[in-house]
C-alpha cells in the first residue's frame, strides 16, 4: 500500500468526522460527490493508467461534517491544475513513483468470499464469489467454477457488492467480462454506489446527474473506471446499466482503495502484513532490474557474478546472477542449481522473488546466517529473473491490474516458451515401442531432433539461449517459477498418445514428488488448509502437488527437456492466483515463499555424488554413465568427472561405465540427513589386446554414438542461432540508420 496517500486520507478523515462515523451508528451515511466528469479508461497496448494522488488530495476537507458532506473543491482546483501540469512534464521513470491506492484483493483472494454479495445470481457457479478480476472458468459451463458473477435478472437493479471491512478511500473500479469458452457476456456501462452501513446508499455523481462509467467492449480486456472524487466508505456496489446485446449481466471486478486507519483500533499494528527483511519490494522493469543486480554485486562482490546467456528478440539481455563462494567457475564436487523466472512475461511474481532472493542471500551471508553461509559455500546458485523480458515489458507498461490474463505471456514473436523446447518424450516413447529390447533404448541425454537445429525452425531466441546455457553448466536441480495458480507440478508434463490429461510419471517419480512436496508444504499459502481455490481446480486434494500431465499435457516443456536432455531435475512452481500482484503485496508474497525457496535449494544435497576417475592417470572421466538399479533414467558425469544423482533414502546398486573402460559397480547408502553420500568410482581402461581380440572375432567395440549425435546437433543449433542473430542485428542497424536519415531530412 502506498502509505503517503493513505496517511493523508486518514489524517483528513479522522480530523473531520471519524469519531462520529465510528461511534454513532445512526449517523447519516450519505457520501461525497462533486461536479467532476466520471472517467473510464480502456488500456491500449503500451499505455499505463492509474489514479493520481492529486485527485485524491482534493476529496476530503477537514471542515467536512457528518451532516454536511458536499465538498467545495474550488479553492483547490488551481493547485490541482498546477500539480497536474507538472506531472505531464515528468519522464516515464518519474511517473513510476506516482502514488495510487492498491487493489482490495478480489483477484489475490485477500477479500474473502463472505465479503462479496450480489442482488441475484443465476446459479452457484456464477455466484458473487466468482466476480473476481481474472478468475478463470472450468472447461464446461454449468459447473461450480464459472468465469464471472452473472445476475439472474436482466435489469438495471442488479448489483455486486464488496464489504471492505474497514473504512476505505475508494478510488476506482476495474471491470472485465465473463471468462468462458462458450458464452460472451460483459457489462457496457455501470454506476457505482457507496455506503457506510450497507443500508443507505449514495450514487457517485457527475454534476447533478448520476455518473455513468464505461465498462467493457469484450470479455477479457480490463477497464479502469476512476471515481470522480475518491471517497471514504466501507461498502461499494457496482450497478450495471447496459450490457452486451446478445448476452446477460456478467462481470469480474477489482476495487481500488486505501484503508483509512482507525486510531481506536488497538490491534491494527498486529494485522499489518509485510516482511521484516529490508528488500526492494517493487516491480522492476528491465532498466531497474539491471540496477538492482548491479547493486547486489557491489554489496557482495566476493560471492556474486553477473553474466548473460543471450538476448531476447527485441535485444534485451538475459542476465543471470551466480551466488557462490567461488562464483566465476565450477568447483569439483559442488552442485549447480538454478531458478528460472519470467518464462511467461506477465507472470511476474517469480521475477521479483528471484530479485529479492539475490538481496537476501547477499545480506544474510554478510550477517553470518549459518544456513545461508552453508548454501553459498556448498552450492553454486544461478538466478535468471527474466527469461522473457519482451513479454514482461509489455505487461509492465499496462500495470498489475490492467495487463489482463494473457498480455505479455508470449514472446515478441508470439511463442509460448514453455511449449518451445524439443519434444524428446515422444522420441523416446516411439523408440521404445519399436525396439526389440527396450533396455537398449536411451533414457537420457536424448539428442535434439535435426529439424530443430534449422534456421527456419520456429525456435525463440530465448529458448535457444536457455538450451545452450543448459549445455554449458552441469545443473543438478532447478525450479521454473510461474504464476496464476497455487500448485507445484513435476514431470512428465507431456502425456503419451496426446491424451489431454493423464498421469505420466518419470522413472524418478518418487523423488519428484518429494521435491514438489518440499516446496508446497513450506509455502505459507499452499499449506493453509483454509485457503480457497484460485480458479476451478482443488489442488489441496492433491496436497498442492500434481504430475504435469495429470493437470494438462504440455509437449515441449522446459521441465521435460531438462530431464531428458541433461542431468537436471526441474519442477514448475505456480506461485500465486494473481499473475501480476500489486507492489503492495510483494512483501507478504516474499514471506509466503522465502522458506520454500531456501529449503528447495537445499534438496540438491540429497542422494549420492562423487568423482569418476581413470585408474592410472587419476584424471576425471567426462560423460561417464551412472546407472542406478531399478531406475530407468541414467545421468552422466560432468567435464571434471564429478556427478550428482538425486535419490531418496535407501540402499542402491550403482553401475558406472564410460567408452573405453570396464564398468564398475558399488553399493551406495543414502541416509535421511540432507547430505549427499560420497560414492567415488575408479575405472580401468579396456586393454588394447582385449580390443584386438574382439575385433578378430568380428565383434563391435561399444561406442557412445548417442553422445556424439547429441554434441553434433548442439553444434548445429548454435551455428543456426549465430546466423539468425547476425541477420537480426544487421536488420536493426539498417532500421536505425533509416530512422536517423528520416529524422535528418525532417530537420
Amino acid at each position: 500500500m502506498e502509505k503517503s496517500l493513505c496517511m493523508l486520507a486518514a489524517v483528513i478523515f479522522l480530523g473531520g468526522f471519524s469519531d462520529a462515523l465510528i461511534n454513532d451508528p445512526s449517523t447519516d451515511s450519505s457520501l461525497l460527490n462533486n461536479e467532476t466528469t466520471a472517467r473510464s479508461v480502456t488500456v491500449e497496448p503500451h499505455e499505463r493508467s492509474r489514479p493520481t494522488p492529486t485527485t485524491a488530495q482534493t476529496t476530503l476537507s477537514s471542515t467536512t461534517s457528518v451532516r454536511d458532506k458536499h465538498l467545495d473543491t474550488k479553492n483547490t482546483s488551481q493547485d490541482s491544475e498546477e500539480e497536474n501540469n507538472k506531472k505531464e512534464e515528468e519522464t516515464e521513470e518519474d511517473e513510476k513513483t506516482e502514488l495510487d491506492c492498491p487493489p482490495l484483493g478480489l483477484e489475490s483472494l485477500r477479500v474473502d468470499d463472505s465479503q462479496i454479495q450480489a442482488s441475484s445470481y443465476q446459479r452457484s457457479g456464477l455466484g458473487p464469489h466468482r466476480g473476481r478480476l481474472n478468475i478463470q472458468s472450468g472447461i464446461e459451463d454449468g459447473d461450480l467454477y464459472d468465469g464471472a458473477w452473472c445476475a439472474e435478472y436482466k435489469d438495471q437493479h442488479q448489483w455486486l457488492q464488496v464489504d471492505a471491512i474497514y473504512h476505505t478511500l475508494f478510488t476506482g473500479v476495474i471491470l472485465q467480462g465473463r471468462n468462458s469458452i462458450w458464452s460472451w457476456d460483459w457489462v457496457h456501462t455501470y454506476k457505482v454506489q457507496l455506503s457506510n452501513d450497507s443500508v443507505n446508499w449514495e450514487t457517485c455523481m457527475n454534476g447533478t446527474e448520476e455518473a455513468i462509467f464505461e465498462g467493457n467492449q469484450n470479455p477479457e480486456t480490463p477497464v479502469l473506471g476512476r471515481l470522480p472524487i475518491p471517497t471514504v466508505a466501507r461498502f461499494i456496489r457496482i450497478n450495471p446499466q447496459t450490457w452486451y446485446f446478445n448476452g446477460t449481466i456478467c462481470l469480474r471486478a477489482e476495487i481500488m482503495g486505501c484503508r483509512v486507519d482507525d486510531p481506536t483500533d488497538i490491534y491494527a499494528s498486529e494485522r499489518e502484513l509485510g516482511s521484516k527483511d529490508n528488500l526492494d519490494f517493487r516491480h522492476h522493469n528491465y532498466k531497474e532490474m539491471r540496477k538492482l543486480m548491479k547493486s547486489v554485486t557491489e554489496e557482495c562482490p566476493d560471492i556474486t557474478h553477473i553474466y548473460t546467456i543471450g538476448k531476447s528478440y527485441m535485444g534485451f539481455k538475459l542476465y543471470v546472477m551466480v551466488i557462490s563462494d567461488n562464483p566465476t567457475k565450477h568447483e569439483l564436487g559442488e552442485p549447480e542449481f538454478r531458478y528460472v523466472a519470467g518464462m511467461h512475461g506477465n507472470e511476474v511474481l517469480g521475477r521479483e522473488l528471484v530479485l529479492n532472493l539475490m538481496q537476501y542471500l547477499c545480506r544474510e551471508y554478510k550477517r553470518g546466517n549459518q544456513r545461508v553461509v552453508r548454501l553459498v559455500t556448498e552450492t553454486r546458485i544461478h538466478l535468471l529473473p527474466s527469461m522473457n523480458p519482451d513479454g514482461y515489458e509489455e505487461a509492465y507498461k499496462k500495470g498489475s491490474e490492467l495487463a489482463g490474463w494473457a498480455d505479455g505471456r508470449y514472446s515478441f514473436e508470439g511463442i509460448d516458451l514453455n511449449h518451445n523446447f524439443p519434444d524428446l518424450n515422444n522420441i523416446m516413447w516411439d523408440a521404445q515401442e519399436t525396439a526389440a529390447d527396450i533396455s537398449k533404448v536411451s533414457n537420457h541425454y536424448i539428442p535434439i531432433p535435426e529439424y530443430y537445429t534449422k534456421e527456419d525452425a520456429m525456435v525463440a531466441p530465448e529458448t535457444r539461449a536457455v538450451i545452450s546455457w543448459m549445455q554449458d553448466i552441469p545443473f543438478v536441480l532447478s525450479a521454473n517459477l510461474h504464476g496464476g495458480e497455487l500448485v507445484v507440478t513435476y514431470p512428465f508434463d507431456c502425456t503419451r498418445d496426446w491424451a489431454p490429461q493423464e498421469d505420466t510419471p518419470t522413472a524418478d517419480n518418487a523423488f519428484f514428488r518429494w521435491l514438489a512436496t518440499v516446496y508446497a508444504s513450506t509455502n505459507l499459502v499452499m499449506a493453509n488448509p483454509d485457503r480457497r481455490i484460485c480458479h476451478s481446480e482443488d489442488f489441496q486434494s492433491h496436497n498442492n502437488i500434481i504430475n504435469g500431465g495429470a493437470w494438462h499435457t504440455v509437449p515441449g516443456s522446459m521441465n521435460d527437456f531438462s530431464y531428458m536432455h541433461t542431468n537436471c531435475f526441474e519442477v514448475t512452481v505456480e506461485l500465486s492466483c494473481d499473475k501480476f500482484p500489486h507492489a503492495s503485496e510483494l512483501p507478504i508474497e516474499w514471506e509466503n515463499n522465502k522458506e520454500s525457496l531456501l529449503v528447495y535449494m537445499e534438496q540438491i544435497h540429497r542422494g549420492i555424488k562423487g568423482v569418476i576417475r581413470d585408474k592410472l592417470t587419476k584424471q576425471g572421466i567426462a560423460d561417464a554413465v551412472v546407472k542406478v538399479e531399478d531406475h530407468d533414467h541414467d545421468i552422466r558425469s560432468a567435464a571434471d568427472g564429478d556427478y550428482w544423482r538425486l535419490l531418496n533414502p535407501g540402499e542402491y546398486k550403482v553401475v558406472v561405465w564410460a567408452e573405453g573402460y570396464f564398468p564398475s559397480m558399488r553399493r551406495c547408502h543414502v541416509g535421511m540427513e540432507p547430505h549427499s553420500t560420497i560414492c567415488d568410482f575408479i575405472l580401468t581402461k579396456t586393454p588394447l589386446q582385449r580390443l584386438k581380440e574382439i575385433r578378430a572375432k568380428g565383434g563391435k567395440i561399444p561406442q557412445d554414438l548417442q553422445l556424439r549425435l547429441r554434441a553434433l546437433r548442439l553444434r548445429k543449433l548454435r551455428a543456426s542461432t549465430k546466423a539468425i542473430n547476425r541477420r537480426r542485428e544487421s536488420q536493426r542497424l539498417q532500421q536505425a540508420r533509416k530512422a536517423r536519415s528520416t529524422g535528418a531530412q525532417r530537420a
